[in-house]
C-alpha cells in the first residue's frame, strides 16, 4: 500500500511536458499618416488557455538593429511603454481569453516604419517562435500588387474577347459577300438562258419550209423579221 502511495506521489511530482506554441501575425501592414492601425497577434496551443498567458511586443525601427519593448501583458495586467516612441499612442485591444494579443497604434507617423514582433506564452507551453509584421506608413496607400495583376488580367481578357468578336464578324461579312455574289451570278445565268430561249423561239418561228417559200413574196421576210426584232 505504501509503495502505491509513493508511486502516486512521484507521478504527481513529475512536471507536465511543454509543447510548441505557434504564433501568428500579419506579414505586412500599410497605414496612412495620422490614421490608426491594428497589429494582430494570436497563437495556437494544444492546451487550454492558461491564466498565466503572456503577450509581449517589441519594435525595431527601419535602419536599426536594436529592438525596444513597447508592450507586455501578464497576470491579467497590460503594461504599455510610457517613455518610448509610442507613448500615449498604443492601446491593448486583444482578448487573452481568446488567445488574442492585438495592439492598436494611433496617429501614425513616418517614423513608425519598422518591424513589430509579437511573442506569446501559454504555460506550460512556452516554447515558440515569435512572429513579426512590418509596418509601412504612407501619405497615400499604394496600389496592391494583386490589384495591378487583376487589372492586367482584365485587359488581356478584354482584348481576347474583342479579337474573337472581330474574327467572327469578318467571317460573317465574307460569307454574306460570297452569298451575294453567288445569287447575282445565278440570276445572270438565268437571264442569259431566258434570252437564249427567246432567240431559239425566234429562229424557229422565222424558219420557213422550202415547199412554201415560193408562195410568199421575197419582200415579206425582211419586213417580218424586222417587225419581230423590234417587238422583242
Amino acid at each position: 500500500m505504501s509503495s502505491v502511495i509513493s508511486l502516486t506521489s512521484f507521478v504527481k511530482a513529475v512536471p507536465e511536458q511543454s509543447q510548441a506554441i505557434v504564433i501568428y501575425t500579419g506579414w505586412e501592414r500599410h497605414g496612412l499618416v495620422g490614421s490608426d492601425i491594428r497589429l494582430s497577434c494570436s497563437f495556437f496551443s494544444w492546451r487550454w488557455t492558461s491564466e498565466d498567458v503572456t503577450f509581449s511586443w517589441t519594435y525595431r525601427p527601419d535602419g536599426s538593429r536594436d529592438s525596444i519593448s513597447i508592450f507586455h501583458y501578464t497576470s491579467g495586467v497590460a503594461y504599455v511603454d510610457n517613455k518610448g516612441p509610442f507613448r500615449d499612442r498604443l492601446e491593448f485591444v486583444g482578448n487573452p481569453g481568446r488567445r488574442d494579443g492585438s495592439i492598436l497604434l494611433k496617429n501614425l507617423d513616418f517614423n513608425d516604419n519598422g518591424t513589430f514582433t509579437c511573442d506569446a506564452k501559454n504555460p506550460p507551453d512556452i516554447v515558440g517562435r515569435p512572429s513579426s509584421v512590418r509596418l509601412l506608413v504612407f501619405e497615400k496607400v499604394p496600389i496592391q500588387a494583386g490589384v495591378i495583376t487583376g487589372a492586367i488580367i482584365g485587359v488581356v481578357l478584354g482584348l481576347l474577347v474583342l479579337i474573337v468578336v472581330i474574327y467572327y464578324l469578318m467571317r460573317f461579312l465574307v460569307a454574306r459577300r460570297v452569298f451575294s455574289l453567288s445569287v447575282s451570278k445565278h440570276g445572270k445565268k438565268k437571264k442569259e438562258g431566258s434570252q437564249q430561249r427567246q432567240a431559239s423561239s425566234l429562229l424557229s418561228f422565222v424558219h420557213i419550209p422550202s415547199s412554201s417559200s415560193s408562195s410568199l413574196p421575197s419582200a415579206y421576210f425582211p419586213h417580218t423579221l424586222h417587225h419581230m426584232c423590234t417587238s422583242t
